[in-house]
C-alpha cells in the first residue's frame, strides 16, 4: 500500500468502509506513527467523512419524519380523534440532538479503539512549534523590525528550542525539530537570527548538534557555558527544571522524575512530570545543581504534565562519534550548584536558543 498527500482521503474512505487488508492496516497504523503530520491529516478525513456520513442520516431521518407527518394528517382528516401535532416543528431538533449524540458515539468508539493501541502516534506528541498557529505579539514584531540581524524575509515554518554545547557556536536539539528542513537559524538572547547547518544527528535517538555559520559568533561575551552535561541517567524522583520557547519569550517549568525510562519503555529517555508545551522540544532539562540530564522530546497527549525527555546520555554518545575537525571540549563541571535558582536561570538564558525552521 503505497500513498500520496492528495490520496488520504481515499485511503480513509477505504478505512471506514473496511475495504483495507490486514496488511493494508499494519502498514497504516506504522505510518501513522512514524509520520505525525500524516497521522493528523488523516484523522481529520476520518473525522470528516464520518461527519458526511453523519449528516446524510439525518437527512433521512428527516426525510422519514416528514413522511410520518404527512401520514398522521391524512389520517386525522379521516376522522381519527385526537390533536396533530407536526413532528417537523416539535420534534426536529430532538431527532438532531439524537443523531449528533449516534455521531459523537460514534467517534467517541473509533477514539477509544485507536487509544488501546499504544503505538498509535496520537498519544506521543513531538513539541516542535508550528508557526503558522500562532501569531507574534505587536511588541515582538516591532523588536525584529529594530534588530540589525532580522533573519530571512519569510516566516518560519516551525520552532523548537536549543542550547549551546560550545560558547563558540556549537549546539544541540531534538531531530524532529529540524527533520526535512530547507535552512535553519537560531535566535540567540539578544534577539538577532544566525544561520546554522547540521554537523551530526541520531534520529533514532532524536538528538541534532548544529553549529552557527556566522564569523567569531559567541553565545555571551562575558562568561563561559556555566553548565556540565550528565554522563550517567539521574534517579527516580530528582527534581528538575527546564527553559524553552513555546511563545515568544523564554518560558521556566519546574517538576520531576517520574521514571527513568521514556515513551514505551524506552531506556535512552525519561518520563518526567513537568509541564511542556509546542516550541519546547529541544529544550534542556537541569538538576537542582544546574548539570544537563536531558532535553525535551514529546508529550504524552493525556496528560498535561507527562513529557518525555532524551537522557543526556545520547549528547555524550553522538559528541564522542564527531569527525575530528568538529571536536569540541565540553564543560567538565559546572558553576551553577552554588548560585540561586533565579541566578542559574540569568545565566542559562545566555545559552539558551530559539530553532527557527524554514521549510517547503
Amino acid at each position: 500500500m503505497s500513498t500520496e498527500r492528495n490520496d488520504i482521503w481515499k485511503l480513509a474512505e477505504a478505512y471506514l468502509n473496511g475495504k483495507l487488508s490486514g496488511a493494508d492496516i499494519n502498514e497504516l497504523d506504522n505510518r501513522r506513527l512514524s509520520d505525525p503530520e500524516f497521522a493528523s491529516e488523516f484523522q481529520d478525513s476520518i473525522n470528516l467523512l464520518s461527519a458526511i456520513k453523519s449528516s446524510a442520516e439525518q437527512k433521512q431521518v428527516r426525510t422519514e419524519l416528514k413522511a410520518a407527518n404527512i401520514e398522521l394528517k391524512q389520517e386525522s382528516g379521516k376522522g381519527i380523534k385526537g390533536k396533530v401535532v407536526s413532528l417537523m416543528h416539535n420534534h426536529w431538533r430532538t431527532a438532531t440532538i439524537a443523531a449528533a449524540i449516534a455521531l459523537l458515539t460514534s467517534l467517541t468508539t473509533f477514539w477509544m479503539v485507536q487509544h488501546n493501541n499504544n503505538k498509535i502516534a496520537s498519544q506521543y506528541s513531538l513539541l516542535k512549534r508550528d508557526i503558522e498557529k500562532y501569531k507574534r505579539s505587536q511588541n515582538k514584531i516591532i523588536k525584529d523590525i529594530k534588530e540589525q540581524n532580522a533573519g530571512p524575509a519569510s516566516s518560519a515554518r516551525y520552532s523548537g528550542t536549543g542550547f549551546a554545547l560550545s560558547n563558540n557556536g556549537y549546539l544541540v536539539t531534538n531531530y524532529h525539530v529540524i527533520e526535512g528542513a530547507d535552512s535553519i537559524y537560531i535566535q540567540s538572547k539578544d534577539g538577532a537570527y544566525h544561520k546554522a547547518h547540521t554537523i551530526s544527528f541520531n534520529a533514532a535517538e532524536d538528538v541534532v548538534i548544529l553549529k552557527v555559520e556566522t564569523d567569531n559568533f559567541k553565545f555571551s561575551n562575558t562568561t563561559d557555558i556555566p553548565y556540565s552535561i550528565a554522563s550517567d541517567k539521574k534517579k527516580l524522583g530528582t527534581h528538575v527544571y527546564t527553559l524553552g520557547f513555546p511563545q515568544d519569550e523564554i518560558v521556566y517549568n519546574e517538576g520531576y522524575i517520574s521514571s527513568k525510562n521514556g515513551y514505551s519503555g524506552d531506556s535512552t529517555q525519561y518520563r518526567l512530570e513537568i509541564t511542556a508545551g509546542p516550541g519546547q522540544s529541544g529544550a534542556p532539562v537541569l538538576d537542582s545543581r544546574g548539570n544537563i540530564i536531558g532535553i525535551i522530546t514529546g508529550k504524552e497527549t493525556e496528560g498535561e504534565a507527562v513529557t518525555f525527555a532524551v537522557s543526556s546520555t545520547s549528547i555524550i554518545e553522538l559528541l564522542n562519534n564527531l569527525p575530528q575537525e568538529n571536536k569540541f571540549r565540553l564543560p567538565t563541571s559546572g558553576r551553577l550548584g552554588r548560585m540561586s535558582r533565579e541566578h542559574q536561570i540569568e545565566q542559562l538564558e545566555q545559552f539558551t536558543c530559539s530553532i527557527k525552521v524554514y521549510k517547503q
